[in-house]
């Protein structure tokens, strides 16, 4: 019996030429996206997992999660909701979390590279 790896992501390490210092937040960035940008670096910079050739890929994070949050608020000022701006906001907020996930930035994803602290209080009290 075969064992398949298709849709099983590999595990997360921190890269041999990760940044250390997190770069200036792109200029074209609309205000959410820039506030994302903001609040994500320093935890991927901590972590050792981005480099360069990925900046792309966070940038377009940044873009998704910033539209949608651009897209929420402007819902909220109309008496009813908008269904083409729903639609909009879930693809963006549905890119946003596949980006995420790419780069540790939800809960499973954190728990692939290691950077979840264990729960497990016993083990620290078997230690004593």
């Amino acid at each position: 019996m075969s064992v398949h790896s298709r849709g099983v992501k590999p595990p997360l390490s921190p890269d041999a030429e990760a940044l250390t210092k997190a770069p200036p937040v792109p200029k074209y960035l609309s205000a959410h996206a820039k506030a994302e940008w903001r609040r994500i670096m320093p935890q991927l910079i901590a972590r050792c997992v981005i480099t360069k050739a990925d900046l792309a890929g966070v940038e377009a994070y940044c873009v998704a999660a910033g539209a949608a949050r651009q897209i929420a608020d402007t819902m909220s000022t109309g008496a009813l909701p908008d269904l083409k701006l729903g639609g909009l906001q879930i693809r963006y907020m549905q890119a946003a979390r596949q980006f995420a996930a790419e780069y540790g930035l939800t809960p499973t994803s954190r728990a692939r590279i290691g950077a979840v602290q264990s729960d497990d209080d016993d083990e620290d009290l078997t230690r004593i």
